[in-house]
């Protein structure tokens, strides 16, 4: 399935349906008086965040949605049916906004949660509801209101524990594919993840997290540079950052300029990285010169204040011990956050 995380869309609800005018004729009794039916209430647009749903792509292409609007009243005191409600199903973590101001109108974060996007148009009043002691027969009902209807744009930012970064072809999709039961695409060439990639790490008795693989970040990513742009704002929802680095490449690959450089467009882009903790792990020890070159790495990092987990994706080796430090950092992240 295409993954699509943010559609521009025009929501139209449904219009009331005119009241009616009518009179009471029936034989036996003159002078029966007004009996014109309410019209309905027209349908309105509703987005439901559903968690059976994982992309934007079913609203990618239909951008013009319509409510049906409501029925006309009729005579005998009638009143018209109400138009269907218009039910959108959007996946949770689904960002509404007004296309036109830019206003952020809902966040749809927990299942089965709605925002009515379009509210449908009330029905008018049938001359029924007119007659008074000294108007016995009036000869005018109200017609139906419009319903609302505006242009809205739609963001996804997937919701998951930990933001699995790092340049393209460090081997993400390897781990994640090691730690969990995701099945990503994995090939030995630059960009081969061409969208985020989730899966969930159950380790023991640590509460399950789930770890959103976030592809394309290279240097000048928050400036349109590789598919940076596009996929940033998944990271913004996530509450730790597991950054894989990789230096198999040889001497041209410097893991500490990587993981700087790749932070720098992570703020520039308006994240706040100050907020989420960071573990960071060096992938492919397995390959000797990669193993040989470990202890100048940490090194590196040691002296920045940061401590580097030496893992391999392919092997395994050291993953074990990077799971349970993301799953501790996670419990502390979620206590400290009780706490406040």
């Amino acid at each position: 399935m295409k993954f699509v995380d943010e559609v521009r869309i025009y929501v139209k609800a449904g219009d009331g349906g005119n009241g009616c005018v009518s009179f009471r004729r029936e034989r036996f009794i003159p002078k029966g008086g007004p009996d014109g039916g309410d019209g309905g209430r027209g349908g309105s647009v509703i987005l439901q965040a559903d968690t059976q749903v994982s992309t934007l792509l079913d609203l990618s292409y239909p951008q013009q949605l319509r409510a049906p609007r409501g029925v006309h009243g009729k005579g005998k005191d009638q009143a018209g049916r109400n138009g269907e409600d218009l039910v959108l199903r959007v996946p949770v973590g689904t960002l509404i906004r007004d296309d036109q101001t830019g206003e952020q109108l809902a966040d749809l974060t927990t299942d089965g949660q709605r925002f009515v996007a379009a509210e449908g148009g009330r029905g008018g009043r049938g001359n029924g509801r007119f007659a008074t002691p000294t108007l016995r027969a009036p000869r005018h009902a109200e017609t139906g209101e419009k319903g609302e209807e505006r242009w809205l744009r739609l963001e996804l930012k997937l919701l998951a524990d930990v933001g699995l970064v790092g340049y393209p072809n460090v081997g993400k999709s390897t781990l994640l594919s090691r730690i969990s039961s995701a099945r990503p695409k994995i090939a030995d060439y630059p960009f081969t993840t061409l969208a985020p990639n989730l899966g969930v790490v159950i380790r023991g008795d640590h509460r399950p997290f789930v770890v959103a693989d976030i592809p394309g970040l290279i240097e000048g990513a928050s400036k349109g540079a590789g598919l940076g742009l596009t996929f940033l704002r998944h990271v913004e929802r996530t509450k730790l950052l597991l950054h894989l680095l990789d230096l198999s490449e040889g001497p041209t690959r410097r893991p500490l300029e990587d993981f700087l450089a790749i932070n720098e467009e992570m703020r520039a882009y308006g994240l706040s990285l100050q907020e989420k903790p960071q573990i960071i792990a060096l992938n492919k020890i397995d390959l000797p010169h990669v193993r040989e070159r470990s202890s100048e790495i940490e090194k590196q990092f040691e002296k920045r204040g940061h401590r580097i987990y030496l893992i391999s994706g392919k092997t395994g080796e050291g993953i074990e011990e990077l799971v349970e430090a993301v799953a501790e950092a996670l419990e502390r992240w979620t206590h400290r956050g009780a706490e406040s």
